[in-house]
């Protein structure tokens, strides 16, 4: 028999005396008696453990048919060895790292050579003869790998079993195990070529007898050939899980851990095993559990038998195939690992053709069991680690009636399909809210008084969904039938699961997305479901809204539908104020107008974040701001420079909108009615802000990039170099070309005063100047405009911000009769004016001086009178000041201006009517008006403007002179009113001023002269 093997050993790996080749009959049959007696048959002595091993060693070697035996013996040899190891360990853990088992030790160190070179000997017989080898050798090392885990597995050193990684860094820092598992894989790696299933069968038969303490030995070997141990680790599993029921598998509860102990033999070692090579090989794990569902599904091919042999075959098996949804489904859900692996693409695989398979092999199921597989599902989806998002969407989609048009390429489904897909979602919702609002099973949650919160449960499919807040609140609000409600309610939840920052975001979300109030009260609604369990809610939506846009996170059509939200928030209370004063209101509405009041007094804290963009460069963006800041509430504590901050951008938008509503009347319209409601209720708030706002809008009106608006003239633009060089076409004429011409013609006297033609070098002379004149229908509605604010504002109360002024909505309309102006408001205006129009203080005492004293302020004087030339706004500023007596009086200055220049105009005109110098005229009939409106002139001198049309210049100015005459007399004093509080109007009395029939009797006389014409007119000048 050893001459089968003669010239195939290898003497470097002899370690006795003797070679294959020089033993004789004799000596083997010796060895042979040695070896079954274990005693020394030339000695008389029994044989140690290593010569008896060794014995065996030798016997491996020359006697082929001594095989079986010499290996059963090695069983021992190697159980003895492991047993040491252990004990070895376990003394080093009791005298903390220091060995005390001297005789352990011993043991180990006599049984390592022997180890090796058994393994040396197993590894030349598998590379040499591997068909002949292999097989026995698998199967042998195998089955020991078994024995000895499962024996020694009780140990004190040996880890739990559910710890794989750890049993295999133990069983591999043994000799003897670790070379059995090399010796194992040499031979898989002989047969993966010519018998594979004979080798894996072994190992799969060893891991369902000696499960779950072998498991560590599967999963080395499936780390070295995942491709087949994958494959067939599955399917050994599928036909176990098939073997022992699924149905009463399906229904272990989701809420309990649950011991592998207990669990089906062989799914345990599979989850297991599985999950310690999912580390390195998920993309495998994930094709195989793929493929199985595919296949699962196909359509089987025909004339073959249903159960074959082997770990293969299952495909083939109409039992085993209905149970692999159901088996992946367990194994799902006992392991996060492989359910994270394939929840992601799972998705990609459910289009309609095989849904509707999964239907029809669902249909034969149980109700029970079909209750059991769903509600595993649900619990599969809420714990799914990844792609929450798109099976939620599947979902949706699916579910969605057929009525509903769904966006994308997903085909309607089949209606069973639907059905099913909806009571999923709706089992997969509550599931949710049980585990949102810690309830168990049950419909009772969990008792208050317990002493020790419970801790917080970890849902991974709203983690997930956490970073899809902006998409779930898109498809939200597309209001689809069923669909937005189910949504809306996992929008809920999901809130409620993350805490105040997520409901901050949803609400932020919902508030910049809603496009017209339908949507917009689904954020009423969610703040409705919120406002139970969550605080400071609102207050920190609009936190975060001001921080999207300072950090300019939103596009200019997402600012502005924002805006305009809040201000629809806002407006709901005061809708609601109007609409059910006085009446029952429901539930619904009471939420809604708490929301809009908490809405209300969050903006009004960040008033001052949403001020700048009532001059944002877009008119949508500064429309809905200003629209937001009309219907808010100006806080208390409004600082003084937050206050003149905001009032300054509303009165600069104010004059922006009056532009935009040239542009387009009627949006500009609107945008000007909000403008108007925001600066009456700054007005309103404080004297403060009154103060301000009328400051503004006078400097404002009289600024010159808005003087086009109320018919002033511009300057000539051409005094600016700059800006005619851009706009003066290059004519080639020669500036100096043209005042060497115009020097030549005339004659200087050489001076420095010598006068040249100005224009541009290499442009030529100046253009001429040609002033625009903008439309009449336009300045006339921008006067009124600005006259109703300005009323308003002087009619608000300073200092009381919820007054009527504040309150209201609608847009007072200019009127003959003025509401009672405020006293102090119109001073503001007054003083505001004189500080704009007069160029020094000098001389600016409230007393006139004598008419001659005009030649030493006539610079002055023109000046004031051109301001007044360029802008006719002043004439109706001066009517309101005049309005709110005694402000009047704080004019003096620019009144004696006019004044003064009017007498200096009729006394020179040489004209044969007043009608020949219209502007002055009209002046002059302002003027006389303004101040009997203001009561500086009694109303027999105030009626003089009526006959101006009727005079001659001369006439004018005697008229004109005794007016200054009166006032000389009687100096314009706010000392000289009185106020009336039935009115509420100051009130001059005249008659303390003595007579003035001497101020009158020019007027007299220049009706006597033109009686024919004045004498319907004369019953006006009766003292």
């Amino acid at each position: 028999m050893s001459g089968m093997f003669e010239g195939n050993a290898l003497p470097g790996i002899q370690t006795h005396s003797h070679t294959p080749n020089n033993y004789s009959p004799q000596e083997l049959s010796l060895e042979i008696k040695a070896f079954i007696s274990g005693v020394d048959q030339t000695q008389g002595r029994k044989l140690s453990v290593r010569d008896h091993a060794r014995c065996a060693i030798r016997l491996l070697r020359t006697v082929p048919a001594c095989r079986e035996a010499v290996l059963e013996h090695l069983r021992g040899v190697y159980d003895e060895y492991v047993a040491s190891f252990l004990q070895d360990l376990e003394a080093e853990g009791e005298n903390g790292g220091n060995s005390a088992s001297g005789g352990a030790s011993v043991s180990i160190s006599n049984l390592e050579d022997v180890i090796k070179e058994v393994h040396a000997v197993l590894s030349e017989f598998i590379k040499l003869s591997p068909k002949a080898w292999a097989p026995l050798v698998s199967s042998w090392a195998v089955d020991l790998l078994g024995q000895l885990s499962s024996k020694h597995a009780g140990r004190r050193a040996a880890p739990h079993s559910s710890s794989l990684n750890e049993l295999l860094q133990l069983w591999m820092s043994c000799a003897a195990t670790r070379s059995l598992m090399e010796c194992y894989s040499q031979c898989l790696a002989a047969m993966l070529a010519w018998c594979p299933d004979a080798c894996v069968d072994a190992l799969l038969d060893t891991s369902v007898q000696h499960s779950p303490h072998f498991d560590w030995v599967v999963a080395h070997i499936g780390s070295a050939f995942p491709g087949t141990i994958i494959s067939r680790v599955l399917a050994c599993g599928l036909k176990d899980f098939y073997a022992h029921g699924y149905s009463s598998a399906e229904k272990i509860s989701q809420q309990q851990a649950i011991d592998k102990s207990s669990r089906v033999p062989k799914i345990g070692s599979v989850v297991g095993i599985l999950g310690h090579l999912a580390s390195r090989h998920s993309d495998s794990i994930k094709k195989e559990l793929l493929r199985m569902f595919q296949d699962s599904l196909s359509v089987p091919p025909q004339n073959v038998p249903q159960l074959t042999s082997g770990a293969g075959g299952w495909e083939n098996s109409p039992h085993l195939r209905r149970a692999t949804v159901p088996f992946l489904l367990q194994l799902a859900a006992l392991s996060p690992t492989l359910l994270g692996a394939v929840s992601t693409e799972l998705v990609e695989f459910l289009r309609p053709p095989v849904l509707i398979q999964l239907q029809a092999q669902f249909q034969a199921l149980p109700r029970e069991e079909l209750e059991n597989m769903l509600g595993l599902a649900v619990h599969l989806i809420s714990q799914s680690p990844s792609g929450g998002a798109r099976v939620l969407k599947f979902l949706a989609d699916t579910a969605t009636p057929s009525s509903v048009i769904i966006s994308g390429p997903t085909p309607s489904p089949h209606d069973g399909i639907r059905e099913a897909c909806d009571r999923l979602l709706q089992m997969l919702l509550l599931h949710l809210h049980k585990l949102v609002h810690n309830r168990p099973d049950g419909d009772e949650p969990f008792p208050q008084s317990s002493t020790s919160p419970a801790m917080p449960q970890v849902i991974p499919f709203l983690e997930e969904l956490q970073a899809h807040i902006a998409d779930l609140c898109a498809e939200t609000l597309r209001l689809e039938r069923k669909r937005h409600l189910w949504l809306h309610q996992l929008l809920c939840l999901l809130s409620v699961y993350g805490g105040p920052s997520i409901a901050t975001e949803a609400l932020c979300q919902l508030f910049t997305q809603a496009r017209n109030p339908e949507e917009l009260a689904l954020a009423s609604q969610l703040y409705t479901q919120l406002s139970t369990s969550l605080s400071g809610l609102l207050p920190s939506t609009v936190a975060r809204c001001v921080a999207q846009i300072h950090t300019q996170t939103l596009d200019i059509k997402e600012l502005a539908q924002l805006l305009n939200n809040l201000a629809t928030a806002v407006q709901s209370q005061e809708e609601d104020g109007k609409n059910g004063g006085g009446t029952t209101t429901t539930t619904g509405s009471l939420t809604q107008s708490s929301m809009a009041s908490e809405v209300r007094v969050a903006v009004s804290s960040n008033l001052q974040d949403f001020c700048p963009l009532l001059l944002h460069g877009d008119s949508g963006v500064s429309k809905a701001a200003v629209r937001l800041l009309s219907c808010s509430q100006i806080p208390r504590a409004c600082s003084p420079a937050h206050l003149l901050r905001i009032c300054r951008a509303a009165v600069s938008h104010f004059f922006v909108c009056l532009r935009q509503q040239g542009k387009s009347p009627q949006a500009g319209q609107e945008e000007v009615g909000y403008s108007r409601r925001l600066l009456s209720r700054l007005a309103a708030y404080s004297s403060l802000s009154q103060k301000a706002v009328l400051q503004q809008l006078v400097e404002g009106a009289l600024h010159k990039g808005n003087q086009d608006l109320f018919g002033g003239l511009q300057e000539n633009p051409s005094d600016d170099t700059t800006q005619a060089q851009n706009l003066v076409p290059d004519l080639g004429i020669s500036l100096l070309d043209v005042n060497r011409k115009f020097g030549t013609s005339v004659n200087f006297s050489g001076n420095v005063w010598s006068v040249f033609h100005a224009g541009i070098i290499g442009k030529g002379l100046k253009p001429p100047y040609t002033p625009l004149h903008p439309d009449p229908d336009r300045v006339s509605q921008n006067m009124q405009t600005l006259l109703a604010v300005m009323v308003q504002c002087c009619s608000s109360s300073g200092g009381n911000p919820t007054g009527s002024a504040g309150s209201t909505c609608s847009e007072p309309n200019v009127s003959d009769k003025l509401p009672p102006i405020n006293a102090e408001a119109a001073k503001v205006i007054a003083v505001t004016l004189v500080e704009n129009i007069c160029p020094d203080v000098a001389n600016g005492e409230l007393s006139w001086p004598p008419e001659e004293h005009s030649k030493t302020t006539v610079e002055r004087d023109i000046h004031i009178r051109r301001c007044f030339e360029k802008n006719p706004v002043l004439f109706y500023l001066l009517h309101v000041v005049a309005a709110g007596r005694p402000a009047l009086c704080y004019c003096s200055v620019i009144l004696r201006a006019l004044l003064s220049t009017l007498l200096a105009h009729w006394e020179s005109s040489r004209e044969p009517s007043v009608s020949d110098s219209p502007w002055h005229l009209q002046t002059s009939c302002w003027l006389v008006s303004c101040m009997g409106e203001g009561q500086l002139l009694p109303p027999v001198l105030s009626n003089i403007n009526e006959v101006f049309p009727h005079l001659s210049p001369f006439e004018v100015r005697l008229l004109l002179l005794g007016v200054w005459e009166y006032m000389r007399g009687n100096s314009p004093m706010p000392q000289k009113f009185t106020f009336c509080a039935d009115q509420g109007l100051f009130f001059r009395d005249f008659s303390r001023d003595g007579d003035v029939a001497r101020y009158i009797a020019p007027i007299h006389s220049v009706l006597h002269k033109n009686i024919d014409r004045l004498g319907h007119l004369c019953w006006r000048f009766q003292v």
